[in-house]
């Protein structure tokens, strides 16, 4: 466990730092509490929507800085918001090196030797702030390759030419990548060097399923999840003992378990994440409601989620009763390697919420038996019956970065 002495010490220098600063973001939002460790737990949440609205009335960056503008040298932005726009997030430099910090825990956690490994990076490159911050991470210890703007073909080529041992990317182009092993690509398993997988953005790589598939196309490479929110920077990493589950980098984050009434829930509980910034102090965030449902588990007394990333708070959806998650589809979907890619419609129908898969099957595949089995599957799953339809060949959107397999529709 992070030494609660240290994780004092950080709270109380972001509290100055906050009553310093009597016109920003935390500075009004504080106002009038006691700031200490002992009253921690009585700080009001911070939810996106405030961020969101606090960029709103203080265009474009917001007001939540410790320090003055001309400290401020990197941007970084959020996929989106519920209001359908990105969020801009910078960071001093300090910050940022401390990010850099916590994913340099995350390589060591995979095992990476520095000298040795060469890690490539499967990313755009876009304003996202995990990119960034894998990339130069990995650029101080080992030889990091960037992949940005390669079509697929290009990347496996250069994975090969240049005998790439490492991978990062999201779950979701993993499995494509490898889908084009062989054939597909020209280039062969057995021209690939790549033992480790890094995988994040999406909650896929701590499922069982998932992680098996990418084993399978990768020739039995390891897989290694990650998590992180441009928010608040990267929070956890998988250790090779606990495999499947997340632990979290508790001497950079304030880390709390919360049933729905805000307690803080027993180990073996499940509960939202909630996280408080300890070392990005330049652009802190206090008692932040990540929208994560995690399990909370403490073993040698550090915290870790097992099963990663278990769903989203505002995914759920209540199917005829049944409280279906996005994951949980994923979860089954992924049991059948035939399954080339889905997708799930949601509808109204005469006031009820419905479902409906859709799937394309790989080349040579009986596409309706395929969908057959899924929906018996499925049924055997959630005792509900869920429709599986077949679409045609190439006509489901593909995904480098995160994937957006569940769109509603009608």
């Amino acid at each position: 466990m992070a030494d609660v002495i240290l994780q004092q010490a950080k709270l109380e220098r972001l509290f100055s730092l906050v009553r310093g600063m009597t016109d920003s973001f935390y500075g009004r939002r504080l106002a009038g509490y006691k700031l200490n460790w002992h009253n921690f737990t009585r700080l009001p949440f911070t939810t996106k929507d405030d961020l969101l609205h606090d960029r709103l009335m203080h265009a474009p960056f917001g007001s939540n800085f410790t320090g003055p503008s001309a400290e401020y040298t990197r941007f970084c932005q959020t996929s989106g918001t519920s209001s359908g726009q990105p969020m801009a997030v910078l960071d001093t430099p300090e910050s940022w090196n401390r990010m850099l910090d916590c994913w340099r825990q995350v390589f060591r956690a995979a095992g990476l030797k520095r000298g040795e490994d060469r890690v490539f990076f499967a990313f755009s490159f876009g304003p996202f702030l995990g990119f960034w911050t894998a990339f130069e991470a990995a650029a101080g210890e080992y030889l990091a390759m960037p992949g940005g703007g390669l079509s697929s073909t290009a990347r496996l080529e250069t994975m090969a030419r240049y005998q790439a041992t490492v991978l990062c990317c999201t779950p979701t182009y993993a499995l494509r990548l490898g889908e084009s092993i062989g054939a597909p690509s020209g280039v062969g398993l057995d021209q690939l060097a790549v033992k480790k997988i890094i995988v994040a953005g999406e909650a896929g790589g701590s499922l069982p399923t998932t992680r098996q598939r990418l084993r399978e196309l990768w020739g039995g490479a390891q897989i290694f999840d990650h998590h992180g929110m441009t928010e608040v920077g990267p929070v956890s990493y998988e250790d090779p003992h606990h495999e499947g589950s997340l632990c979290v980098i508790e001497d950079a984050y304030l880390a709390e378990v919360l049933d729905g009434e805000g307690r803080e829930v027993a180990d073996g509980h499940e509960g939202e994440l909630v996280l408080t910034t300890l070392d990005r102090v330049a652009s802190p965030l206090i008692r932040y409601r990540t929208g994560d449902w995690v399990c909370k588990q403490r073993i040698d007394g550090q915290l870790f989620l097992e099963g990663g990333i278990l769903a989203r708070c505002d995914d759920m959806v209540v199917i005829r009763g049944v409280n279906i998650y996005p994951s949980a589809i994923e979860n089954v979907v992924r049991r059948m390697p035939e399954v080339a890619e889905f997708m799930v419609e949601q509808r109204r129908v005469d006031s009820m919420e419905e479902i409906e898969v859709l799937i394309e099957a790989h080349g040579g595949q009986d596409a309706a038996q395929l969908a057959r089995r899924l929906e018996g599957r499925l049924k055997d799953t959630f005792a509900l019956r869920i429709p599986v339809r077949v679409a045609e060949a190439m006509t489901l959107p593909r995904y480098e970065f995160k994937s957006q397999r569940w769109r509603r529709v009608g």
